[in-house]
């Protein structure tokens, strides 16, 4: 299988992977944490958090691994495709970056390391109603954008995929 092919397969792979793993927490984990008191709210998200922020290996490769694939299928593949298939990469390589990678480093990560800071144990409880307050709405929504921004990536992709 061609370099361009073989790229755009284990980006569209990987992609789907993060899409995945953004639904998971859309529609299950932050549901489910939301139950939780303000304090045991916090806890939680903090204890997932730290897995992820200590390069968890797995994680790692998938979320660095769909950039560094979808960049170099993009490269690979701008000069190898027609117009409407370069779109469709381009298309998506801009909504990826733009629409999930983006928001991730200038909203998600920025109110991670927020929660990561604090020491649940010692707020007391308006405190830690505030803290979660100014956390969790807008961390879910962040997190609803970039979930539909990656499947819509994903959608893309898989529709070159067919194309080839």
């Amino acid at each position: 299988m061609p370099l361009f092919e073989t790229s755009l397969l284990v980006a569209t792979l990987l992609c789907s992977l993060v899409a995945g793993f953004l639904l998971a927490f859309a529609v299950v984990v932050m549901p489910g944490i939301g139950t939780l008191g303000d304090a045991g709210f916090l806890r939680a998200f903090q204890v997932m958090d730290r897995v992820i922020q200590n390069n968890q290996p797995v994680f790692m490769m998938v979320w660095v691994g769909s950039v560094l694939a979808l960049l170099a299928a993009a490269v690979l593949g701008f000069a190898q495709t027609g117009p409407l298939d370069r779109a469709l990469l381009v298309g998506a390589a801009c909504l990826y970056l733009g629409g999930v990678q983006l928001p991730t480093a200038l909203i998600n990560l920025p109110l991670n390391n927020t929660l990561k800071r604090l020491s649940i144990s010692e707020l007391q409880p308006a405190e830690a109603e505030a803290a979660r307050q100014a956390f969790e709405a807008r961390w879910n929504r962040s997190n609803v954008t970039r979930t539909v921004l990656a499947t819509l990536t994903c959608l893309l992709l898989m529709t070159l995929l067919l194309r080839l």
